[in-house]
Order: structure tokens, then sequence, then C-alpha cells
């Protein structure tokens, strides 16, 4: 259920109120919850609120998936350097050496 913010138009009173999302919203603030030492039967108003944060959990969801595209275009960047700095560029093999003794000229005498 989502929580929604009120806020008392006689005292200022802010306060947060857990409803469903079919539920009338308040027009009185509560007794409950007022802060006046007599409850003063103020009119209440919803306000928008900042809400809550978005939090993805488990195995199909990566810190990753909803980076920006220049994010990506520099961790690329960063990891092309790293893998040269490191030993070079793994995808080309190295040079092989000529299994045959190079041709040598006759020797004049």
């Amino acid at each position: 259920m989502p929580t929604y913010e009120y806020v008392c138009t006689k005292c200022g009173h802010r306060f947060e109120k857990v409803q469903g999302m079919s539920a009338r919203p308040l027009t009185v603030c509560p007794k409950e919850l007022c802060v006046q030492k007599r409850w003063g039967k103020g009119d209440v108003k919803r306000v928008i609120s900042g809400g809550a944060g978005l939090i993805f959990k488990g195995s199909g969801f990566y810190a990753t998936d909803y980076r920006s595209e220049k994010y990506k275009e520099a961790a690329k960047k960063d990891s092309a350097a790293a893998s040269s700095a490191a030993g070079g560029d793994t995808k080309t093999p190295p040079a092989k050496p000529d299994s045959k003794p190079p041709k040598s000229s006759p020797a004049r005498t």
C-alpha cells in the first residue's frame, strides 16, 4: 500500500498515512496524528511527495543495465587502455618462428 503525505491547513502539520489506492483521501486531520493539544479538526490536503527510491533486487538486474551511453563509451575506452597497457592486444597470436633454416647463398672462395 502506498504512503500518502498530508498537510493540515489549520496548524501546518505534515504527516504521512498508509492507505490503499482505492481509499478516499483524508479530509480532516486525524485525532491520533494531530499536534495540537486539543484536537483542531483542521482540513487536510494531500500533497505531492518525493516518494521512495526504487531498488531492483535479484539475479536478473545488473548495475550496468541502466547506464547512459556516455558512461558505456568511457568504460570501453578505459578497458581498452588497460588491456593494451597490461600486455598488448590479446586477439592477435604471437608470430611463429620459421622452422626451416634460412637459405644460405653459396660461399665464394
